[in-house]
């Protein structure tokens, strides 16, 4: 290992990542993955972070710079989350740290940003389409929440992501039933972002709304309740309501394919998806995506993906730590 290394997070609603690496493209190594919920503060995680560094020899007088990816915008003095409770601000971290300099990026910037540098075996394709070469791809994931950012390509060949907070866009429902949960949701939240069901809490919420429409009782409290349940063709409601989830995140994913000009791909990452394979094939996800009246044909030639790699935020950030992006 070189003398210097920078540090590396991914920081979302549910989990906080940590590794670290060398240099830009040398890859990445894990320090910790830690839960949201068992650290009151963000101060408290780094306490911990501190103390699994130096049982791994990691002399924070040889650090140089933080990248880290947050699940909220970036640019602002104090980091929050919309997912979670921690605040942060870059001086902490480095005078925590000893850090030289952080770098604050969105994750789903940095999901996007790892795309170029993913192998054949990190990617399941869904449907057909072709990637086209150097033409704007897009990482659409739901996890805790639902993010969304974009690739694309400079004329000098370079990766450029463009973030933003996509996820919440306004829900559109195309069918009766989703019109349906959209009064349902609309009743408990005023305005309904495709954030309220594409992500573990929005499974809860189409089931409950479901629930509802049907006249049923919810028996699952928990988006993976609801999941299992679907899998092992327990209950009806289970198994329709991971259809529509996945339906609306069809729907979704050909929404910013149109807008965003996406024919090197979309990409579908984040915590849920890929542990739901089986149910994602047999959904209407890819029939969806392609319902956009003239432009079916369109959308035809554009592959659809579940990115399997399990560091997604990492990679991306070891990739953007000298992109001109971010702030110190």
């Amino acid at each position: 290992m070189s003398e210097y290394w920078h540090l590396l997070g991914d920081i979302g609603g549910t989990h906080a990542r940590f590794g670290y690496c060398e240099d830009q493209g040398s890859g990445y190594h894990p320090i910790g993955t830690y839960e949201v919920a068992a650290f009151p503060t963000f101060r408290s995680v780094l306490e911990q972070l501190k103390a699994d560094m130096d049982n791994l020899a990691l002399h924070r007088a040889n650090a140089l710079e933080a990248c880290l990816a947050v699940a909220g915008p970036p640019h602002v003095d104090t980091i929050s989350f919309t997912n979670s409770g921690w605040r942060f601000d870059r001086g902490m971290v480095k005078d925590m740290l000893d850090l030289r300099a952080v770098k604050i990026i969105n994750d789903f910037a940095a999901a996007a940003r790892a795309l170029p540098l993913l192998e054949p075996s990190d990617l399941e394709k869904v449907g057909g389409g072709t990637p086209e070469t150097g033409a704007p791809c897009v990482a659409l994931g739901p996890g805790t929440g639902l993010g969304v950012a974009t690739l694309v390509t400079s004329h000098d060949g370079h990766p450029l992501v463009i973030s933003g907070e996509g996820g919440h866009v306004d829900f559109a429902p195309v069918t009766n039933v989703e019109a349906a949960v959209l009064d349902f949701l609309r009743a408990r939240y005023g305005r309904v972002s495709i954030e309220r069901l594409c992500c573990g809490d929005g499974i809860t919420n189409i089931y409950q709304a479901l629930a509802d429409y049907r006249g049923l009782s919810a028996e699952h409290a928990t988006a993976a309740q609801i999941g299992a349940a679907a899998i092992q063709a327990e209950d009806a409601l289970s198994r329709e309501t991971m259809a529509m989830f996945f339906a609306v995140l069809g729907a979704a994913a050909g929404n910013f394919a149109l807008t965003l000009g996406a024919r090197g791909g979309i990409y579908i990452a984040g915590g849920i998806v890929p542990r739901y394979l089986d149910l994602l094939r047999r959904s209407d996800f890819r029939a969806r995506f392609l319902a956009k009246g003239r432009f079916a044909d369109y959308l035809s030639d554009i592959p659809t993906y579940v990115v399997t790699h399990t560091q997604l935020g990492l990679l991306g950030a070891a990739a953007s730590l000298t992109d001109p992006t971010g702030a110190s």
